[in-house]
């Protein structure tokens, strides 16, 4: 009776796991303008896809920037901080988890600027193609990810 027991726990749990590890969610907190309309469309991306998010309204977006260490030639609009991570700009949030998941040496990542298409800068059918680029403390970056128009 216990083998029985023990086998059908360990196949219900085997086949509930994915769709648990999907309604996890991840802290996340978010730095925005009050009056930037595409950073709420963000904020409500990443609660979309289980992210716990904690919304800060900020009038100084730039301090926050500098004390977080964001290279000037990554900025955008807003600024996220997740566990221990910097996310800067529309950065889709699979490219988040994507991140945590690897545990990266990296002080965080970022989509520069305000491309169309991206998660919260959504103008219809138009898409850009744009990359997300990783950072380190030192200010060094990488491509990420890429995103182009065909995908």
């Amino acid at each position: 009776m216990i083998k029985k027991t023990f086998v059908t726990l360990f196949l219900c749990s085997s086949i509930l796991s994915p769709a648990m590890a999907e309604s996890e969610t991840t802290d996340i907190t978010v730095y925005r303008s009050p009056t930037c309309g595409c950073c709420k469309k963000w904020v409500q991306h990443l609660k979309d896809n289980h992210f716990n998010v904690t919304d800060i309204v900020k009038d100084d977006m730039q301090s926050i920037k500098q004390a977080l260490g964001i290279p000037r030639a990554l900025a955008s609009c807003h600024t996220a901080v997740v566990n221990g991570y910097t996310v800067e700009g529309h950065v889709p949030a699979t490219d988040i988890k994507n991140m945590l998941t690897q545990n990266a040496d990296i002080a965080g990542i970022s989509v520069p600027g305000m491309p169309a298409g991206t998660p919260g800068m959504e103008m219809g059918g138009r898409k850009v193609p744009y990359q997300v680029v990783s950072f380190d403390k030192k200010g060094e970056f990488k491509v990420f990810n890429q995103y182009n128009v065909a995908q």
